[in-house]
């Protein structure tokens, strides 16, 4: 009985704050509806184009891409290894200029293909059942 008590002054302050929060209408001076629109006042300086510094900027390299290739020499030897470039062809072309007759080129794929995994794991060996006894 004392927890029914309890509980139903609970619900009736509730179902009361709720009624004055939820239902009352604002009071007071409503907003205006007019749309009032403030041009920014920015001046855009395009004459650093002109500039020798801006006229001196250099471009940013090409970023390089690792390949694995498997070639052969003109001893007729087998050769493996990496090159990078920038692209195929030009990996290609870098190994023609080495003396090489390109067998296999391949892009070596960059990353994990799970992220989360941990890169050292520690193994602890299991203990073994017969070594106590």
């Amino acid at each position: 009985m004392f927890f029914m008590g309890i509980t139903l002054i609970l619900i009736l302050f509730l179902v009361f704050v709720s009624f004055g929060v939820f239902l009352p209408k604002p009071t007071g001076n409503a907003p205006s509806a007019q749309l009032v629109f403030n041009k920014p006042k920015v001046n855009i300086d395009m004459n650093i184009f002109n500039t020798d510094e801006f006229k001196n900027l250099q471009p940013f390299a090409k970023m390089k891409i690792q390949y694995s290739y498997k070639a052969t020499t003109k001893d007729n030897q087998q050769k493996t290894g990496f090159i990078s470039a920038t692209s195929i062809d030009e990996a290609r072309k870098f190994l023609q200029d080495m003396g090489l007759t390109v067998v296999e080129l391949q892009e070596i794929e960059v990353g994990r293909s799970n992220p989360f995994t941990p890169y050292y794991v520690t193994v602890v060996p299991a203990k073994s059942q017969t070594a106590g006894k």
